[in-house]
């Protein structure tokens, strides 16, 4: 018998016709580790499924993969689900995947954790980029269904606590494929016309799934990109989202947003009625005062009969002018005395006081003093000053103490 020869094609057609009649393996899960993950341009993902003893490659084309809810990534323990066959051209056999999800926990939360922390990385949840709401807004946005009763709960309570502000009603779908592109063009739209001043964005209770176009990332930032202050209200009390730690204000229900983002006009009532009262108060207490003082001013004696007032005044001013005149006066006659004293003295010492003694001043031709006989010759011309008058003098002999001692000793010799 002659042995039939199979070309390679042949033998892979062969064994992937093999395996496509196998039932269980044409809707299998696997559970097992990711490996070697790739996202290629194409929007196919390759992978490599592996346990402790074995490993098989695994693909997930581009349709299946843009329905997964979370990012796969290496190490990840996974379910895959699909079937089991051969790609001829290589011959290798691999899981054509159709669907991935986490092992053991909701592919939803494994997105939402992962969104978490990438945002948290980036900044997105900073307290410090969280602006203030306003005490007393104008103009609210609400953006909601507005098929919901979450809408009518929220526009009953404005109007009731503060009938000031305007309310504006951004209508979009909450739920579904559509929702969070509706959503974040609401946003934009409100902050490009300045429609508000302030934003309420959420809805009503429901699974996670229900709530999660507010787990959305274009929604994430573009409440973080937003200018106007944001309130996140989705679900009820346990319901967080990632929109919560986005937006600056979280608020447990729709209806406790409401209740955030204006105050409440009874309190506000009463908070006036009571600065009133403590303005009348302390208005009442400064005109005692004034009264007071007003009443101590006019029981002064200045105002009551300011002519004796004046009479008291002149009587000081006149003893004050009595008193500095006596001052002035003391003041001056010590001086006066001194100056007294100085004047005889100076005029004791005065040459012209010993000249009208009998004295006389000789002066040279020059004009200098003649103190001693020896200082001029015979011949020279002299001035004598009296107590009264001048002489003129010319020098005949001029006698010195030794000279005119030996004249007199001749003279009685003769």
């Amino acid at each position: 018998m002659e042995r039939r020869i199979f070309a390679v094609s042949e033998v892979n057609e062969l064994i992937k016709a093999v395996l496509d009649d196998v039932p269980l393996l044409g809707d299998i899960c696997i559970r097992g580790e990711l490996s070697n993950y790739k996202m290629y341009p194409s929007g196919h993902h390759y992978f490599t499924l592996k346990d402790e003893q074995s490993a098989i490659r695994c693909v997930m084309f581009r349709g299946q993969a843009m329905r997964l809810r979370f990012r796969p990534e290496n190490g990840m323990k996974v379910l895959a689900l699909g079937r089991v066959t051969v790609f001829p051209r290589d011959g290798a056999y691999q899981l054509y995947c159709n669907e991935l999800s986490p092992d053991g926990v909701g592919d939803l939360h494994v997105a939402f954790e992962q969104l978490k922390e990438k945002l948290w990385k980036e900044g997105l949840f900073d307290e410090g980029h969280k602006k203030p709401l306003p005490l007393y807004p104008q103009t609210i946005a609400i953006i909601t269904s507005s098929a919901g009763a979450a809408v009518h709960d929220m526009i009953r309570i404005l109007r009731r606590r503060y009938p000031l502000a305007k309310v504006k009603l951004l209508p979009v779908r909450v739920q579904g494929a559509e929702a969070p592109p509706e959503i974040v063009g609401a946003i934009r739209y409100a902050n490009r016309y300045k429609v508000a001043d302030l934003i309420i964005t959420g809805r009503g209770g429901g699974s996670m799934e229900d709530l999660w176009a507010f787990n959305d990332e274009r929604v994430a930032r573009a409440i973080y990109d937003s200018e106007i202050p944001v309130i996140s209200a989705v679900g009820h009390e346990p319901d967080v989202t990632i929109a919560d730690f986005v937006a600056d204000a979280r608020a447990a229900t729709p209806s406790h947003a409401a209740e955030m983002a204006v105050p409440d006009q009874g309190e506000l009532r009463e908070k006036l009625q009571s600065a009133r009262l403590h303005l009348t108060r302390a208005q009442g207490k400064n005109l005692e005062l004034l009264r007071r003082r007003l009443e101590a001013l006019a029981a002064k004696r200045v105002l009551t009969d300011p002519m004796a007032v004046i009479q008291d005044k002149r009587m000081l001013l006149a003893h004050l002018q009595k008193n500095l005149g006596y001052a002035a006066e003391a003041g001056l006659s010590s001086p006066r005395r001194k100056l007294g004293t100085l004047a005889a003295s100076l005029d004791a010492l005065s040459p012209l006081k010993v000249l009208g003694r009998g004295y006389a001043l000789v002066t040279d031709e020059k004009g200098r003093i003649l103190r001693r006989a020896a200082d001029v010759c015979p011949g020279e011309a002299v001035t004598a000053s009296l107590g009264e008058g001048r002489l003129a003098c010319r020098v005949e002999h001029v006698y010195t103490e030794e000279k005119e001692c030996h004249e007199r000793e001749e003279g009685k010799e003769l």
